[in-house]
């Protein structure tokens, strides 16, 4: 039986949008069965970071979603020197030996977190039994005691260490730390020769926040180019990435980590999330204990984000991404700094008690537009 042009037509069509749907079925179920490091795996690892309570907890569905998308895994606190070493001889492993244990289990790289900071400081860090801060030489013995214990207790087991953390005040040079105040500049060339020591292998990296600042970034790479000449073995700059929905500029961060790879360093980009709520302070720093009143309009979407919100959160994350990918011949890894929005940190600070939705994963675990807007980059 013949058929006229009309019904041929009719039925290559149809057969054409039987294909299109089924094409698009098997993307969304290739989407569906693959995590984020499968859709990066040529051009960086995908991390995130366990807490101390899911660890303890170890929610199999909560870790089994951990492995299907993340080929690398930080400490979100525990392995910070208050945590970790709460006195000066005392040492809380425990946590800290599991979160080893499962992450080799899962072929996760595993990112130490951190040696060297001025902040979540254990108890007596810098200080004598009265209070005062101890002399150089004493100093330089706790940091090299703590690095070669910390470092050769998990040798050939981390991956890389994030060695020193924020130390510099963005354009105006060294933070005044107690490290700083107390054994001077050369603190950071110790540090980076005392892990070195410990472990040969792993990368050893400074991580910063704001580090598409200018000013502090020709900072860095001013005392880049100097550590060196002097030999000291730093392989990699962090730089956080709590982005906003306007900030920081594309072109500065893209600047910075060209500027980074340029002195030789490995670029891996830490802490990631993006925060969608009202600035809470004009400017942003480091110092976790500052916190504001609480505001509802700081606050503005305690149940849910509306979806304009929601659209441009996929955007910054999609603008986000195609830069890194641009670099990805710079970049070793990207870590978010949690893996659903009730874990992240944006919650609480600068002010307690807000909602905020800053992952591309929501409060259930369940991936966003953002999730699946990132991984069709790579499919």
């Amino acid at each position: 039986m013949s058929i006229t042009r009309r019904q041929f037509i009719a039925k290559s069509s149809a057969l054409g949008a039987a294909l299109l749907v089924a094409k698009q079925n098997a993307m969304a179920n290739a989407l569906e069965s693959t995590g984020l490091k499968d859709a990066f795996k040529k051009d960086f690892l995908i991390g995130s970071i366990m807490s101390k309570r899911n660890m303890e907890e170890a929610r199999p569905e909560f870790l089994s979603l951990l492995a299907k998308e993340f080929n690398s895994m930080t400490m979100e606190n525990e392995m910070k020197w208050e945590r970790i070493r709460p006195a000066l001889d005392t040492w809380n492993f425990d946590i800290p030996d599991k979160f080893v244990e499962w992450g080799l289990q899962n072929d996760m790289k595993l990112v130490g977190h951190v040696l060297v900071w001025h902040s979540q400081m254990g108890k007596g860090g810098f200080t004598d039994e009265k209070g005062n801060f101890v002399d150089r030489a004493t100093m330089i013995n706790r940091m090299q005691d703590h690095i070669s214990t910390l470092v050769g207790r998990y040798k050939g087991k981390f991956w890389a260490w994030d060695v020193v953390n924020e130390s510099i005040d963005e354009a105006k040079g060294w933070r005044l730390s107690p490290w700083f105040k107390i054994i001077g500049e050369d603190f950071m060339d110790l540090s980076f020769r005392y892990a070195r020591d410990a472990d040969p292998d792993a990368e050893l990296l400074y991580n910063d926040y704001n580090m598409q600042n200018p000013g502090k970034r020709q900072f860095l790479v001013n005392w880049i180019e100097g550590a060196k000449r002097r030999r000291v073995p730093i392989t990699g700059v962090g730089m956080q990435g709590h982005i906003g929905l306007d900030f920081p500029s594309m072109k500065e961060f893209e600047d910075s980590i060209k500027a980074y790879a340029k002195a030789g360093m490995r670029v891996h980009v830490t802490e990631l999330d993006v925060d969608v709520l009202p600035v809470a302070w004009k400017y942003m720093g480091a110092e976790i204990s500052a916190n504001f009143e609480y505001s509802d309009q700081l606050n503005p979407w305690p149940n849910g984000l509306p979806k304009e919100m929601e659209d441009r959160l996929t955007d910054r994350y999609v603008e986000f991404f195609k830069l890194l990918l641009k670099h990805r011949n710079k970049i070793d890894r990207v870590t978010f700094w949690g893996t659903g929005d009730s874990e992240s940190w944006k919650n609480n600070f600068p002010v307690r008690g807000r909602t905020n939705y800053p992952l591309l994963f929501d409060r259930n675990y369940q991936p966003k537009p953002a999730y699946y807007a990132v991984k069709k980059l790579r499919s």
